[in-house]
């Protein structure tokens, strides 16, 4: 293991201090990019969308219930499939009631939407014990549209802001895409009954709302134990990134 490098505490101290710095510099900048997230222009919501949930048929404007924002996570969870993918399982896990509440608190609420039909969602949420709000966009435009469900068959395929043919020129496996889930989460306000896209994120963007694993990994001297990290070598097993924490 290529643990950290032994100091006295003078030169500890002195390390942190230059560190801290740079964190104090970090909170300044991530303070001025969510003002220009919020500063951003909005994109009225023309299209009718439903959902299937536990009390039946939703309406977008319905999931909000009576605040004034929501906020989508869209969980990968193919019609085929059985269950969801577990990256989003593992950030479902550390979702608890109080973060409900809390954003609930602040005119927002939070909702999960997966592609499979809501028979499988309550299954899964039941044998997880999970009790938040959880609906299914089946049948739906829904995942093409906010660009979650990836199939060049039905609608253009667009991810995090670049066309097939971009992603193509990455990665030319691109140019053989059949449909697949990805991750992201959504944003809305209501005016009224007028409803409004502000904001969407996909790929690491995510780790927003992943729950509070990696941010308190990030803290620590290992690290989040994954092969990608800095230093190379300091923890003494390393993994590929696995937001769904069973390696």
């Amino acid at each position: 293991m290529n643990l950290p490098e032994i100091v006295s505490r003078d030169e500890w101290l002195a390390a942190r201090q230059r560190l801290l710095a740079e964190e104090k510099e970090l909170t300044r900048r991530r303070d001025t990019l969510n003002a220009d997230r919020r500063r951003l222009p909005m994109v009225r919501i023309e299209k009718e969308y439903h959902f299937e949930g536990p009390a039946g048929r939703v309406s977008l404007l319905e999931l909000f219930g009576d605040s004034s924002q929501l906020i989508v996570q869209h969980i990968m969870f193919d019609p085929d499939w059985d269950a969801a993918c577990p990256s989003c399982t593992a950030s479902m896990d550390e979702s608890t009631p109080a973060l409900l509440d809390h954003l609930k608190a602040r005119g927002t609420a939070y909702a999960r939407v997966s592609r499979a039909p809501f028979a499988k969602i309550a299954a899964s949420a039941q044998v997880h014990g999970w009790t938040f709000p959880w609906y299914s966009a089946y049948g739906t435009d829904f995942n093409y549209d906010f660009h979650v469900t990836l199939d060049p068959a039905v609608a253009a395929a667009e991810y995090n802001y670049r066309s097939q043919r971009e992603w193509a020129a990455i990665d030319p496996d691109w140019l053989d895409l059949e449909s697949t889930e990805v991750p992201g989460v959504s944003c809305f306000l209501r005016d009224g009954d007028d409803l409004y896209h502000t904001y969407s994120t996909f790929a690491r963007g995510t780790e927003l709302i992943g729950g509070l694993t990696y941010p308190l990994l990030d803290l620590t001297a290992l690290g989040r134990q994954e092969e990608w990290e800095e230093p190379k070598g300091r923890a003494a097993s390393s993994r590929a990134a696995d937001p769904s924490f069973r390696s």
